[in-house]
C-alpha cells in the first residue's frame, strides 16, 4: 500500500492545523495512520516512511513525536529538508505498508 503526501490537514475541516512542528507532526502521522488502518493495515505493516521537513532543525522534535507512533522496530525512514507551497506547512510524509 502506498500512502502519498500527508500533511497537517484536519480531515474534518480541510484546514492546516498547528504552528509548531510537534502539533503538525502528530496530526500528519495520525492522518497517515488513519489511511493505513482504513485499508486494513496497521502501523506495524509500514515498512518505509519519507519525512519532508521545512526546517531540518525540527528533526529532533519531529522524531520525538514519530517515536510515539513507531515505538518498537520503526520502519526504514528518509528525512529531508524541503520547501512547501502551502504557507505555514512544516512537515509532509509518505509511506509504504506491506503485508503478505
Amino acid at each position: 500500500m502506498f500512502v502519498a503526501g500527508q500533511g497537517p490537514i484536519d480531515p474534518k475541516t480541510g484546514k492546516m492545523v498547528g504552528a509548531d512542528i510537534e502539533t503538525q507532526a502528530r496530526l500528519t502521522l495520525q492522518n497517515m495512520k488513519a489511511i493505513v488502518e482504513a485499508a486494513g493495515f496497521s502501523l506495524r505493516d509500514v515498512v518505509r516512511v519519507s519525512v519532508f521537513l521545512k526546517n531540518a532543525n525540527d528533526f529532533q522534535r519531529m522524531n520525538d513525536v514519530y517515536k510515539t507512533f513507531f515505538p518498537e522496530g520503526p520502519p526504514v525512514r528518509t528525512t529531508v529538508e524541503a520547501g512547501f507551497v502551502a504557507p505555514g506547512m512544516l512537515i509532509e510524509v509518505d509511506a509504504i505498508a506491506y503485508r503478505e
